[in-house]
C-alpha cells in the first residue's frame, strides 16, 4: 500500500514522494522572463522536501499569459531562466516540471491585488484575447474575443510543440498541459465559451480535438521516457458547462494520444456554478478517483489537500496518486517534512538536503527549540 512518502514512477521518472508543488500565478516575470524570485521560489520547495514542482503556469505565447508579468517560453531567450530552476530543484533532489498553457478570454488581466480586471486591447499592458468563439468571460473580463480560424489554431498547436522543445533545452523532466480554469483548453471544452460550427464544436469529439491535437504536437517532440500530463477543466458546476461524464470520456481519448497522468481540476468557465464546494476537504478527489478507476490512468488533484492525514489517507486508499498544493506550498516550504512529523514518518528530515538534515538530526538543545512545531501524536 503506498503512502505520502512512497515514490512515484510514471515512465523513466521517479518521484521521491506524493507530494507536488502546484503552478501557481506569481506576476513578477519581465517580459515572459522568470528571474531570481521564481528560482527562489521553486528552489526553496524542492529543498522543502516537495518531489515535484513547477513554476507558474508557462504561455506558449505572449497573448497566452494572464498578465504582462507573466512567465512565458515562447522565444528562445526565455529558456536561461527557466534552466536556472530546472538545476536548482534537481539540486535540491527534486524533479522540475512545466506546465504550458494559454489563458484565452481569460487573459490581459492586472494582478489580482490590483483588482483583477480585465484590461481593454487599447490598454499598454493589455491585448486582444482570443477564444474558441466570440463569448466574453462575463464580469470582470467584458471585452470581445477573437474567434480563432483553422490557421490559429494549427498555429497554435506549433506553439506547443516549440514550447515543449525549448522545455526540453531548459531540463524539465515533466510536462504538463494546462486544460483548465477557463483558460484556452478549459474553453474549448466547455458548451459556455465554445459554440463553434465547424470541427473544433458541438458534440463532444469535436470539443476536444483542439486537446488531443495538442497533445499530439507535443508527444511528437517530447520524448516518450518522460510524462506528459494535464489538468483539465473536469466540471464547470453548470448544467450549461462541461459535465463531469463529458470529461471522463475525454480523458480516456487523450489517454489513447498519450497522456501519462490526468491532473483534474475545476473548469471555471463562468462565476455561476453550483454548488461551490471550494470550502470542503478533498472535494475534487472522488472525481479523480472515478477517472483512475474506469480510464485505467494515474490522476493527481488539488483542493483542500493541506491537512497532512488527509493526503496521506487519499493516497493509501489508492483513490489518486499524487498529491498537488498549491496555497500549502506557498504558505509553508517545508510542508512535507511538516507533514512528515505530523504523520509519525520515522526520518522527516530525510526529506531535506542532506547537510541540513545532519545538523537538524544531530542538534544538542531542547528538542521543540529548532524551528519545528512539535510533532503531534499519532491518531488511532
Amino acid at each position: 500500500m503506498p503512502d505520502l512518502f512512497s515514490p512515484l514512477t510514471i515512465k523513466d521518472v521517479t518521484l521521491r514522494n506524493r507530494i507536488a508543488m502546484s503552478p501557481m500565478t506569481q506576476h513578477r516575470a519581465v517580459d515572459g522572463r522568470v528571474g531570481d524570485f521564481h528560482v527562489m521560489l521553486t528552489g526553496s520547495r524542492a529543498a522543502g522536501g516537495f518531489g515535484l514542482v513547477f513554476p507558474e503556469q508557462i504561455a506558449i505565447t505572449a497573448d497566452g499569459r494572464t498578465s504582462v508579468h507573466c512567465a512565458g517560453i515562447w522565444e528562445d531567450g526565455q529558456i536561461e531562466g527557466l534552466a536556472r530552476i530546472t538545476r536548482i530543484v534537481k539540486e535540491m533532489g527534486g524533479v522540475p516540471a512545466i506546465q504550458l498553457g494559454h489563458t484565452g478570454r481569460k487573459g490581459s488581466e492586472c494582478a489580482p491585488w490590483l483588482g483583477r480586471v480585465q484590461l481593454p486591447p487599447e490598454h499598454p499592458d493589455g491585448w486582444q484575447v482570443r477564444g474558441p468563439s466570440d463569448v466574453p468571460y462575463g464580469g470582470v473580463r467584458p471585452y470581445p474575443v477573437h474567434p480563432l480560424s483553422i490557421a490559429e489554431i494549427a498555429d497554435l498547436h506549433r506553439a506547443y510543440a516549440d514550447a515543449a522543445r525549448r522545455a526540453l533545452d531548459a531540463g524539465f523532466e515533466w510536462l504538463e498541459l494546462h486544460f483548465a480554469h477557463g483558460y484556452l483548453g478549459a474553453s474549448f471544452l466547455s458548451p459556455l465559451a465554445n459554440r463553434r460550427t465547424d470541427a473544433y464544436g458541438g458534440p463532444l469529439a469535436n470539443r476536444v480535438r483542439y486537446h488531443l491535437e495538442a497533445l499530439d504536437a507535443v508527444r511528437a517532440v517530447w520524448p516518450e521516457r518522460l510524462p506528459l500530463t494535464m489538468r483539465l477543466g473536469s466540471d464547470d458546476l453548470n448544467p450549461a458547462g462541461t459535465q463531469f461524464d463529458d470529461a471522463l470520456a475525454a480523458v480516456a481519448m487523450m489517454k489513447d494520444h498519450g497522456l501519462d497522468l490526468a491532473d483534474l481540476s475545476i473548469g471555471f468557465n463562468t462565476d455561476d456554478m453550483n454548488p461551490k464546494p471550494f470550502a470542503d476537504l478533498a472535494f475534487m478527489v472522488e472525481r479523480a478517483a472515478r477517472v483512475r478507476r474506469e480510464v485505467g490512468i494515474p490522476v493527481a488533484t488539488s483542493w483542500n489537500l493541506g491537512l497532512p492525514a488527509v493526503a496521506d489517507r487519499v493516497i493509501r486508499e489508492e483513490a489518486i496518486d499524487l498529491v498537488m498544493l498549491g496555497r500549502p506550498a506557498l504558505s509553508n516550504p517545508h510542508w512535507p517534512v511538516w507533514a512528515a512529523r505530523e504523520l509519525a514518518h520515522p526520518d522527516p528530515f530525510s526529506l531535506v538536503p542532506e547537510d541540513w538534515g545532519w545538523w537538524l538530526r544531530n542538534f544538542r538543545a531542547h528538542p521543540d527549540c529548532i524551528g519545528w512545531p512539535p510533532a503531534a501524536a499519532p491518531s488511532a
